[in-house]
């Protein structure tokens, strides 16, 4: 393109005298600065295809095009550059300056010659003819892509901004420095229970008052923010639109201007009720009983060592009164656990019921309760006072499956300072004192005196010696003869534990077993004893002497799924036949859960050995139940074979048990038979076995091993070989 040179002019000033002087300039100025725009320059035809007429050497670097490639559409023509979905656009903002005689200004998408897209900002204008009618388009174009990637960057973060914003879980905040909502988003809106974010920026004025529920909270949040412009996990309890009270917890931070200065806090707010609700209950778990809902031992502890400290301050006399109940196994077994469960709750409002506000009473494990009173001013005479209220409070009726039973309790006390200056040794007193209430006959209360002390002594050497008495093989077994009472004959034997105590001597099992129970030796115990009988009566079998059946007595605690497997592992190992052994179960055992005792009943009893309910006649036993299970005997409790020469009510009973075992076809055992009335009542009354002094003693293994090779014994089952 050819420029015309247009003479540049100035004027000089000199006494009113001007001059024009002409400048000389290169005839090729305007291409040169043509070519070194940042884009290029344009003249086209305003027709179809927007002729170029005209077009500067920046349209390679713009289009990759030379500029003789775009000249009179050669190559391409300028609406074949454009891109295709942005075609109709700009033709239409391009008819529309034309008409409107309005510059052209608009920004577009091109496609370069090597494919690639680029955005480019064209300003135009369009020459006008004589007649008005458009002759061409002159314009610039320049490539703005960096520019438009930038502002659609911008444009695409602001929108994920916008979207996190909008759709964030957690609320998310800005506010003035004096606590006044700039900007939420609907999550903050949904959390404090407000329609929308305008709603609550509306109606949420006074952080301070209105949200939180605690207002030293906020003063705390402020304060940190002052300190350290920024907070992070802070729990407060805030108030909700409605009024219910929410947990939440918030991070923000100080937001500054550019100048340093302090313009606004911003920061989310996450809802935390449900996970402070949760570590409620797990300190609650942690601290209370969940059967009764009282203070656990750990809170004892704790609640006993801040009254010692309170007392050892201010003065007064603290009591601990330590709480058993008399029947509370006895009921438990016969009953269940079900109904035992119910009777501690029930114990625990009785109890409770009885105290100040200022006393605690908590569950120290099964049925042992423990109360601390603080500030007894009436001394000895004001805790007795308590304790009898107790007493009488405990030993109400209370009913349970249609029966109305009465369960008193035994209560030892300790005083601080008097008994002990710690907590340990105040429980440790009480326990004693307890001790002595049960000792005393139960259902009453004993103060602790030094020499207790010496009675807890004896019963911790007894459970630390029974400890050691298992490991050392220091059990015995002792047999005593079971007899027919139709020919005299020796029917079996029954196993009974001894202990052979190197300082106590031969002790009898109603003075360990209750210890053995309490320390949780009573399974391997019991478990050693039926070893040990099955082994010796193979023994017996394999020195000559004829077979017969030796009963064992099973713990409570050894009735369960497992107990089948293991006797039949104990027959194998021992290579017993199964109708050699017979097991004894108490009465109140197979009724403590019956429905659990049928099925393993009937699991021992596909093993082909006998089955016996000891002590009959003391439990609960219900005829339905008694029908279904599989068992070979019932062994009247000694208590009624004592009686039945001179107490017609104990012959009564005897005479109905008799009665009704063989109505079951059941064989009937007496024991504790001592004398030869109580041998000619049972005879006469056809009871078919019995057991007892009067017929032999307990008696070690080579004593009975003797008495045995002299007595006549009936063999009672071909299968017991």
């Amino acid at each position: 393109m050819k420029t015309a040179a247009a003479p540049a002019q100035c004027r000089h000033d000199a006494g009113q005298n001007h001059a024009v002087v002409a400048i000389p300039r290169s005839p090729r100025l305007l291409e040169t600065l043509l070519a070194n725009l940042d884009g290029a320059v344009y003249r086209c035809r305003d027709d179809e295809h927007w002729t170029i007429e005209f077009v500067s050497e920046g349209c390679l670097a713009l289009t990759g095009y030379l500029p003789e490639e775009l000249l009179l559409n050669q190559r391409i023509s300028f609406l074949e550059l454009t891109h295709p979905e942005d075609r109709a656009m700009v033709r239409a903002h391009i008819d529309s300056c034309m008409r409107e005689r309005r510059r052209i200004d608009i920004e577009y998408r091109i496609v370069r010659a090597d494919g690639a897209l680029r955005w480019v900002w064209e300003r135009g204008v369009g020459i006008y003819g004589a007649s008005g009618r458009v002759e061409a388009m002159e314009g610039f174009l320049q490539d703005v892509t960096e520019r438009k990637e930038a502002a659609q960057a911008l444009q695409e973060a602001e929108r994920r901004y916008r979207s996190i914003f909008e759709n964030a879980i957690e609320g998310v905040f800005q506010t003035t420095l004096d606590g006044t909502y700039i900007a939420v988003n609907p999550a903050l809106a949904r959390i404090y229970g407000y329609r929308s974010p305008e709603d609550l920026i509306v109606g949420l004025r006074d952080i301070s008052h209105q949200l939180y529920v605690e207002p030293e909270r906020r003063r705390e949040f402020m304060r940190l923010m002052e300190q350290q412009g920024s907070v992070s996990n802070f729990e407060s309890r805030v108030y909700r639109r409605d009024g219910d009270i929410i947990w939440i917890s918030e991070n923000a931070r100080a937001v500054h201007d550019d100048s340093g200065g302090l313009s606004c806090y911003e920061g989310t707010v996450e809802v935390i009720t449900e996970r402070k609700l949760y570590e409620a209950e797990m300190r609650h778990q942690a601290t209370h009983d969940a059967l009764t809902g009282l203070p656990n031992r750990n809170m004892l502890h704790e609640h006993l060592q801040r009254a010692i400290q309170a007392a050892r301050q201010k003065g007064g006399l603290t009591a601990v009164a330590f709480v058993d109940l008399d029947q509370f196994k006895f009921i438990n077994d016969s009953l269940g656990h079900q109904v035992g469960d119910e009777l501690l709750k029930t114990v625990a409002q009785r109890l409770q019921s009885c105290l100040r506000d200022s006393d605690m009473v908590a569950r120290q494990g099964g049925d042992e309760f423990v109360l601390v009173l603080q500030n007894q001013s009436g001394g000895e005479a004001g805790i007795a006072e308590v304790m009898q209220r107790i007493l009488v409070a405990v030993s109400r009726p209370w009913q349970a499956g249609g029966r109305e039973f009465q369960v008193t309790s035994s209560i030892g006390v300790s005083r601080y300072p008097d008994d002990g200056r710690d907590v340990e040794t105040l429980l440790k007193h009480a326990d004693s004192a307890m001790y002595r209430a049960k000792e005393q006959g139960r259902n009453n209360f004993q103060f602790f005196a030094p020499w207790m002390d010496t009675q807890v002594s004896n019963r911790l050497e007894m459970l630390i010696n029974l400890r050691r008495a298992l490991d050392q093989e220091e059990f015995k077994l002792y047999y005593q003869p079971k007899l027919s009472l139709v020919d005299g004959s020796v029917v079996g034997a029954e196993a009974l534990i001894r202990w052979q105590s190197p300082e106590q001597g031969l002790v009898p099992p109603d003075r360990f077993i209750p210890f053995a129970e309490e320390a949780g030796l009573i399974v391997p115990i019991g478990e050693w004893v039926l070893r040990t009988a099955c082994h010796q009566n193979k023994a017996w079998q394999q020195a000559g002497l004829p077979p017969m059946p030796v009963a064992v007595n099973l713990s409570p605690r050894q009735l369960n799924q497992s107990l089948p497997a293991f006797v039949a592992d104990v027959l194998a190992q021992s290579g017993l036949a199964a109708s050699c052994l017979e097991l004894e179960i108490t009465e109140n055992v197979v009724m403590k859960d019956a429905e659990k005792s049928v099925a393993t009943l009937h699991a021992l009893k596909r093993l082909g050995l006998q089955i016996s309910v000891d002590d009959f006649g003391t439990g609960y036993s219900s005829l339905s139940y008694l029908r279904r299970f599989p068992v070979d005997a019932l062994k009247i409790d000694k208590s009624f074979v004592r009686d039945i020469a001179r107490d017609a009510d104990s012959a009564a009973i005897v005479k109905a048990v008799i009665s009704l075992a063989h109505i079951l076809n059941l064989r009937v055992i007496a024991e504790g038979v001592e004398d030869e009335e109580q041998h000619v009542f049972l005879k006469e009354n056809a009871c078919d076995e019995v057991q007892g002094y009067y017929f032999g003693k307990p008696m070690a293994v080579e004593d009975f091993t003797a008495w045995l090779g002299k007595q006549a014994i009936r063999r009672p089952d071909p299968a017991c070989k």
